[in-house]
């Protein structure tokens, strides 16, 4: 099985980023598992008339992609949300490619918690900005 860093692995301003471009087949199922319906996420006619002109994504789509980069690379498996902030900046439309970052901020050794700073960015704009806190697994000690 997959683990991720230890606490005593983490360094500050570690980073790591995943890429994903979005098809129309990420929004179907990320409203058929959500129950998110929303028509300005799935019928184009009702999309053209509000203010982004056109279909976007869900946003918790987009976020989604930070759990991923959190839970596959860093801190990486094992790791386990406590919180995450989230200000969505601007819309992902279908063929956006979605480059989402997340960035070691603060170590808590007492609490075993590390705090990053989480980002998403459509080419050079950012999309969501945000930040995340989760528990990470300590070193197993020595026998």
């Amino acid at each position: 099985m997959a683990q991720g860093l230890t606490l005593e692995e983490i360094k500050i301003g570690a980073s790591a980023e995943r890429m994903h471009t979005v098809t129309e087949a990420d929004i179907q199922a990320f409203a058929d598992v959500s129950g998110d319906h929303n028509p300005v996420h799935l019928d184009a006619a009702y999309a053209e008339t509000t203010m982004f002109k056109g279909r976007i994504a869900h946003g918790m789509l987009s976020a989604a992609f930070i759990s991923a980069t959190i839970a596959g690379d860093l801190p990486g498996p094992g790791a386990v949300y406590i919180s995450q902030s989230l200000s969505f900046r601007r819309p992902v439309r279908i063929g956006d490619t979605v480059t989402t970052r997340v960035t070691i901020a603060a170590v808590d050794t007492d609490k075993a918690r590390v705090t990053l700073k989480t980002e998403c960015v459509v080419e050079t704009r950012t999309v969501i900005e945000g930040e995340a806190v989760v528990m990470v697994p300590r070193k197993a000690p020595e026998a």
